[in-house]
C-alpha cells in the first residue's frame, strides 16, 4: 500500500534526556519514513546521568542491535570473569562469610551509564533538537491534537505529541493524572499515581578506582566478579566498570516497616564514609574493605512508582522511570526504559502513524509494554527481599537447624526470578504493538 506525500507530519516533544528519552529519539530518527520533528527537553545544562553502572540483558540487547549500536557498546563494556555473574555471598558474618552460589548467565557485560548516554547522544538524528535548562512544570491541552508545555523558566512551547521520560519525579506523570478525565481514574488515587513511594530502603552509592581496592585487598572478589554480599535486611552490590578501572558499589539498608511512609529530608544527599561502614559493621572483611574504599558516598532514599492503570492517553505517554520506576535488584530499570523507548519509537515512526491516529499508536505501546514492565517491577521487589532474607515464607537469615537447605530453596527462587525476566522478547512485544496499530486503522498485513 502506498501513502500520500501529504500524510501529516507531527512534532514529538520528549521531556528528559536520560537513557529512555535518548533511545526514543534515536529510534524515531532511524526508522521514521518521513520527517518527524523531535524536540528533546533536558532540565539540566548537559546530558548526564545519575548512578554509575548498569548491565544490559539479552532481551534489551535485541533493541541495541536493531539500532546498530552493539559494537559501540561492546567497546565500552567490561569483560568480567566468565563474562557473567553475579556471585552471591552470605556476608553478615563478621569473622568471614562464604560463597552462597554463582549464577552463570549469558548477558551483556557491565558498563558505565555515562558511556551509554554518550553513545546515544552521539547518535541523535538531525531531526532532533536538544533544549537545555528546560524543566517542565506542567502542560495544557490547546486542542485534541495540540499541547502547550510550560517550563520553570516561564517559557512555553507547543507540540503535537508529548512523551514523559522525565524520571521518577515526572512532571508529565503528575499533570497526566491530575488532568485526566475522572471516568478514567479514581480521583482518590491521583496522588497515589502521581507521587513516588518510598520503599523504606536507603542506598549508599560510590565509585572508586579499582587500584585502591587492589592495594588494600588484592584477593577481593569484587575486583573481578559481579558480587552481591547478602545479609539480613542489608546487601551490597559491587562490580567493575569502565573496562575494570573502576568499582561501582551500591549498599542497601532496608526497614520494611517504613515502606510507604513519607521520607523526611532530601532524597539524595552526601554522607560520611563512617555512616556507611557503621551500617555494615557486622559484615565480612571483604565487604568491609570494599566500603573502606568508598570515599564521598551518597545516600539515596529508594523510591518507586506505584503501579499505574494507564501509560498513555490521547497524545501523551509515559516511559521508563516516569512510568514504572522500580528497585534496582535485578538491574532491570535501564533495560525496561530502553524497551519502552524502542517499542514506542518504532510505533511513532511507523508508516501507518499519522497525527490523526497517534492516540492509537500510543495505546498500542501501552498494551504491549505497561503490564510487561510492571511484572518486572514486581519481580525486582521480590528479588530484593530475597537478597536480604526478607521474602515471606523463605529463609529468614537465621540458622534453625537447616540453614543450608533453606538457602538452597531461596537460591532456586532467585534463579527463577532471573530466568523469568530473561524469557520472552521485546521484539515480540513490538510485533504485537504493530499488529494492534494495523488493526486500529483497518489493516492486518505486515509492513
Amino acid at each position: 500500500m502506498s501513502f500520500s506525500s501529504g500524510t501529516p507530519k507531527f512534532r514529538v516533544a520528549i521531556c528528559g534526556a536520560g537513557i529512555g528519552g535518548l533511545v526514543l529519539a534515536v529510534t524515531i530518527g532511524k526508522f521514521a519514513d518521513r520527517d518527524v520533528q523531535i524536540d528533546l527537553y533536558e532540565a539540566h545544562d548537559d546530558i548526564t546521568t545519575a548512578g554509575a553502572g548498569l548491565v544490559i540483558s539479552r532481551r534489551t540487547m535485541e533493541m541495541i542491535e536493531s539500532l546498530g549500536l552493539n559494537k559501540e557498546l561492546f567497546d565500552v563494556s567490561t569483560n568480567v570473569h566468565h563474562s557473567c555473574g553475579p556471585k552471591f555471598r552470605k556476608s553478615d558474618i563478621p569473622e568471614g562469610g562464604f560463597e552462597w552460589f554463582y549464577r552463570i548467565v549469558t548477558q551483556g557485560n557491565p558498563m558505565h551509564r555515562q558511556h551509554l548516554v554518550d553513545i546515544l547522544t552521539q547518535n541523535l538524528p538531525s531531526s532532533c533538537t536538544v533544549h537545555f535548562n528546560k524543566r517542565l512544570t506542567k502542560y495544557d491541552k490547546l486542542s485534541a491534537r495540540s499541547l502547550v508545555l510550560h517550563f520553570a523558566d516561564e517559557s512555553f512551547e507547543n507540540t503535537d505529541v508529548l512523551i514523559g521520560a522525565d524520571g521518577i519525579h515526572s512532571s508529565v506523570r503528575k499533570t497526566f493524572f491530575e488532568t485526566m478525565d475522572r471516568d478514567l481514574v479514581d480521583p482518590s488515587m491521583i496522588r497515589h499515581y502521581a507521587d513516588p513511594s518510598w520503599t523504606g530502603t536507603l542506598v549508599y552509592r560510590a565509585t572508586f578506582p579499582a587500584g585502591k581496592l587492589l592495594e588494600m585487598d588484592s584477593n577481593n572478589v569484587a575486583l573481578g566478579d559481579f558480587t552481591i554480599f547478602c545479609g539480613k535486611g542489608k546487601n551490597i552490590v559491587a562490580y567493575p566498570i569502565a573496562q575494570g578501572t573502576l568499582i561501582n558499589v551500591a549498599a542497601f539498608v532496608s526497614d520494611e516497616r517504613k515502606a510507604g511512609t513519607p521520607f523526611e529530608g532530601r532524597s539524595v544527599s552526601d554522607v560520611s564514609q563512617e555512616e556507611v561502614e557503621e551500617a555494615f559493621k557486622d559484615f565480612e572483611p571483604a565487604a568491609k574493605n570494599l566500603l573502606k574504599c568508598c570515599n564521598n558516598p551518597s545516600r539515596w532514599a529508594l523510591h518507586v512508582v506505584n503501579e499505574l492503570p494507564l501509560a498513555a492517553c490521547d497524545t501523551v505517554a509515559l516511559i521508563g522511570d516516569a512510568c514504572h520506576a522500580m528497585r534496582p535488584s535485578m538491574g532491570a530499570g535501564a533495560g525496561q526504559a530502553i524497551e519502552d523507548a524502542f517499542v514506542l519509537g518504532r510505533l511513532l515512526a511507523h508508516p501507518l502513524t499519522t497525527l490523526d491516529n497517534v492516540p492509537a499508536a500510543l495505546r498500542a505501546y501501552q498494551d504491549a509494554r505497561l503490564s510487561a514492565a510492571q511484572l518486572v517491577a514486581r519481580s525486582t521487589t521480590h528479588t530484593g527481599w530475597m537478597y536480604q532474607f526478607n521474602m515471606p515464607g523463605y529463609y529468614d537469615g537465621t540458622d534453625q537447624g537447616n540453614e543450608r537447605g533453606e538457602m538452597e530453596i531461596l537460591q532456586k527462587m532467585i534463579n527463577n526470578q532471573f530466568d523469568s525476566y530473561g524469557q520472552g522478547s521485546a521484539v515480540a512485544e513490538l510485533r504485537q504493538a504493530e499488529r494492534s496499530l494495523q488493526e486500529s486503522v483497518g489493516l492486518c498485513k505486515d509492513y
